[in-house]
């Protein structure tokens, strides 16, 4: 325990994790704590994390953010879901669409009444009742809080931006309200001798920049929380052996999707995520199934367009840090972990560990029930985004070669091996507390990728079969007319560059 108060902050690194912490400390506690930023414009970023989740509307809110400035200076587009193509057997594609599916009903989910149609042979895709696919395969989009005339949900969405602008718009947000930058690069790490808390840095160029708290935001380098901590690492490549990524952008296609891809291949995946002025695209893969070359040349040989730069390529290793928060140096972004970015959590795991930052804030001084709490939560989020991550490895059902293989039969976590024999029995899915994916998100990928169950709520049982007719029907109705009534998403991208009036 250190009972210090903490009045001086010290974020090591810049980019997206960076500056994602510096602004909401800043907008939240910029009155009460000194903030600095160091960084190097010499240290290059990951930069993989140009595709988000809709729980970063919340964060952009909370900032206070316009949002069409934000579209419009990251060269942003609107995001619906991830199509996931080849998953399950090559020429198969489904989309994780995000928001509701279908009708809410109290004590039985919406795919039961869908499970119970297909029993009966009437023919509906799951994804009839999904507004956010219907627009995304439509390439539409406005902004729609709910359906008019019936009581359902409407659109939820997030971005695909590009992070380096995205980290250089909060830049700009963060320095006029009192963050302090410091360009520089870090030669020396000064320990406490008596309770090993980092206590200042030397930069190269001899300045020295001494803090209460620290937080690790330099990515794969993890230089103090690994390095100069030694905090240790839990190893997950026994279930997510990817150990490699290339990166390359290219050329921009029209029209611009609202949607990513991520395309499985025989040796790996690949994503696509479309933005207004490129196209970002990667190859995710491991080493001891694929060479960098072979890698490479499946990369380049499935881009829309001209490849704009050399294929850069990404060494990582799946797993988190055994404490996010060690003494006095919390990790954020990819310092405190790594997972492959097949569900664009990469983003979401910045904006939620600044989140839990701030509520754990130790204000008075650091103590150990809160460094614990925080470790807690960190351990239990990563943990069911993995597992998350893992279904759909899984549950492929490619036979093309030995790396999809060895997945179809790889020992999996007790925690999601629960939740695939209780789908695969009855349907059902259960949402941990606090959970990141919903219910809808996990029978997306069951039912996309095969896993469709026998069973169903006995609620569904109360309707006749014309009625349940008559309920898909007229859902599905809904759906397809509110999609084609949206504007187009690239008439909603070019109104974020005009001025209001």
């Amino acid at each position: 325990m250190n009972t210090k108060a903490v009045k001086n902050v010290v974020i090591l690194g810049g980019g997206t994790a960076g500056w994602i912490t510096a602004s909401l400390l800043v907008k939240v506690l910029g009155k009460a704590i000194n903030i600095t930023l160091v960084e190097s414009d010499d240290i290059g970023i990951v930069g993989v994390g140009e595709a988000t989740i809709p729980p970063i509307i919340n964060f952009n809110a909370a900032l206070g953010l316009d949002e069409k400035a934000f579209i419009r200076e990251t060269q942003g587009s609107i995001k619906l879901g991830i199509q996931f193509e080849n998953w399950g057997k090559p020429g198969d594609s489904y989309m994780h669409a995000f928001g509701a599916i279908g009708k809410e009903f109290p004590f039985c989910n919406f795919h039961h009444f869908w499970l119970k149609s297909k029993q009966q042979g009437m023919g509906f895709d799951f994804w009839d009742f999904s507004l956010a696919y219907q627009a995304a395969r439509q390439n539409n989009f406005a902004k729609l809080a709910r359906i008019e005339g019936v009581n359902l949900p409407g659109l939820s969405y997030a971005y695909h931006f590009d992070a380096g602008l995205y980290a250089q718009f909060l830049r700009r947000f963060c320095e006029p309200l009192g963050v302090k930058r410091i360009e520089g690069t870090v030669k020396k790490v000064h320990l406490d001798p008596v309770n090993g808390e980092v206590i200042r840095l030397t930069l190269a160029s001899g300045n020295e920049v001494e803090g209460d708290l620290f937080v690790d935001c330099t990515g794969l380098h993890s230089l103090l929380i690994d390095k100069s901590l030694n905090t240790g690492f839990e190893d997950w490549s026994h279930w997510l052996p990817a150990d490699s990524a290339l990166a390359v952008p290219c050329e921009s296609v029209q029209p611009i999707t609202p949607y990513t891809k991520a395309i499985a291949h025989p040796k790996g995946w690949q994503w696509r995520i479309p933005l207004q002025h490129r196209i970002g695209n990667g190859f995710v893969y491991s080493s001891k199934y694929c060479s960098d070359d072979e890698a490479k040349q499946t990369l380049l040989s499935n881009l829309d367009g001209k490849a704009l730069a050399e294929p850069r390529k990404i060494s990582f290793r799946t797993g988190r840090r055994l404490k996010q928060w060690n003494r006095n140096v919390v990790s954020i972004g990819l310092s405190s972990g790594f997972l492959e970015p097949l569900e664009s959590t990469s983003i979401h795991l910045i904006q939620s560990g600044v989140f839990r930052l701030l509520k754990c804030f130790p204000h008075s001084g650091i103590t150990d029930a809160a460094r614990d709490e925080f470790n807690r939560q960190s351990k239990v989020e990563f943990e069911q985004i993995r597992d998350f991550i893992i279904l759909h490895y899984k549950l492929n059902n490619r036979g093309d070669s030995q790396y999809w293989k060895d997945y179809q039969t790889m020992d999996i976590p007790e925690s999601l091996r629960r939740k695939i024999d209780l789908f695969s029995a009855s349907g059902l899915i259960f949402r941990e507390q606090d959970e990141l994916f919903a219910e809808v998100a996990w029978q997306q990928v069951f039912i996309g990728q095969g896993i469709v169950p026998t069973d169903t709520h006995p609620l569904v049982n109360a309707l006749k079969e014309e009625q349940l007719q008559d309920l898909l029907s007229n859902l599905k109705a809904v759906m397809q007319l509110t999609s084609q009534r949206l504007g187009s998403h690239a008439d909603f991208l070019q109104s974020c560059h005009l001025k209001d009036m």
